[in-house]
C-alpha cells in the first residue's frame, strides 16, 4: 500500500488512522467537506467532498487513484452504493469500518454469527432504518454488489481521549459528582477497543490480503460492576449502582455484548489487553 483515500480522518480514531498510514509511509488523501480543521499540515492531500453526495465524489476523484480507501463514513446501502460506483477503478481495496452492532447480543461472537453475503440486501438510506440495520445493510452491499476486494472491520465501541460521545466520561463524571448510575444488570460484560488501536488495525488489516468481515477488539472483557469499580478506585469516590431508576446510561445493556478477535488473533495482529490500558484512561478522564 503507498497511496490512500481515507473519508473520516479528521476526528477521533480516524485521526488514529491517518497517522498510523503516515508512519508507514503511505501517501494519505483526506476527504472532507472541510468544514473542520485536521492537524497533519502538509504530511497529508485533502480532497473538499462530501461523502454523501456521488456526485461530488465523482467530481473529486476524477483523474485520481490510491491503493486503499478508508470509509469512516458508511452507514447504508445506499452509502455503499455511491462510493462504489464513484471509486470502482480507482482504488484497489475498500476496508469499511463496520461495528459490533450487526451483531444481536451475544457473548465472544464470531464473524459467523451474521452473514453480509446472504443477508437480504435492501437499498436504503440511513435516516430509513436503525443504525444496526444501515450497518448490516452496508456490509450486504459491500459483499453483495461490488467487484472490490473488501473488508468490513466491525468494532465495539471506541474509547480514548478524544472520544466526542464522552460514553465513558459519562459514568467518570456521574460518580465523581455523587450521583448514582444505572445499569439494568451490572454483571452483564462488554469488549471495547482503544481509538489507537483501531486506528492502527485497519491499517495493519489493508496490508493484508484477508477480505470479507473481521472483528477487531482489545483482549478480555469487563462488567459494568467491574468498569465501575475502577472508576471508584481512579477517581476516589464511592459508586452507586441503581437497577431500579432508569437513568441515562450508555452501557445500559441487558445481556452481555461481545466479540471474538479469534480470527484477526490467528492472521497476526497482536491486540492490547483491556484491562492493561482502561485504568489510565478512567484517570485521564477524570
Amino acid at each position: 500500500m503507498k497511496s490512500a483515500l481515507v473519508f473520516g480522518g479528521t476526528r477521533f480514531f480516524g485521526k488514529d488512522l491517518v497517522r498510523s498510514l503516515l508512519d508507514r509511509g503511505v501517501q494519505v488523501t483526506i476527504a472532507t467537506r472541510q468544514s473542520s480543521e485536521d492537524s497533519f499540515g502538509e504530511e497529508v492531500d485533502r480532497l473538499k467532498v462530501d461523502r454523501f453526495d456521488e456526485g461530488s465524489i465523482h467530481s473529486a476523484v476524477e483523474g485520481r487513484e490510491w491503493d486503499v480507501v478508508f470509509d469512516q463514513l458508511c452507514f447504508s446501502s445506499k452509502d455503499a452504493q455511491i462510493a462504489v460506483e464513484a471509486l470502482e477503478g480507482k482504488v484497489q481495496r475498500y476496508v469499511f469500518t463496520s461495528t459490533l452492532s450487526v451483531y444481536d447480543n451475544g457473548e465472544a461472537m464470531p464473524e459467523e454469527y451474521f452473514n453480509p453475503y446472504t443477508y437480504e440486501l435492501k437499498m436504503v438510506s440511513k435516516d430509513e432504518v436503525s443504525y444496526q440495520e444501515g450497518k448490516r445493510q452496508a456490509e450486504a452491499y459491500f459483499f453483495q454488489q461490488s467487484n472490490l476486494p473488501v473488508v468490513a472491520m466491525r468494532i465495539p465501541i471506541v474509547l480514548g481521549e478524544e472520544d466526542y460521545t464522552e460514553r465513558l466520561w459519562h459514568y467518570v463524571n456521574q460518580i465523581k459528582e455523587g450521583n448514582a448510575v444505572y445499569f439494568p444488570n451490572p454483571k452483564v460484560e462488554m469488549c471495547f477497543i482503544h481509538q489507537r488501536e483501531a486506528g492502527d488495525f485497519l491499517s495493519w488489516i489493508a496490508e493484508s490480503d484477508y477480505t470479507g468481515p473481521i472483528n477487531a477488539c482489545a483482549n478480555g472483557q469487563i462488567s459494568m460492576e467491574d468498569l465501575v469499580s475502577n472508576i471508584e478506585e481512579q477517581t476516589g469516590r464511592e459508586a452507586t449502582i441503581t437497577t431500579e431508576e432508569k437513568l441515562t446510561s450508555p452501557y445500559g445493556i441487558e445481556q452481555t455484548w461481545s466479540l471474538s478477535n479469534e480470527k484477526a488473533t490467528n492472521l497476526g495482529y497482536a491486540f492490547t489487553e483491556l484491562r492493561a490500558w482502561l485504568p489510565e484512561l478512567i484517570r485521564r478522564l477524570g
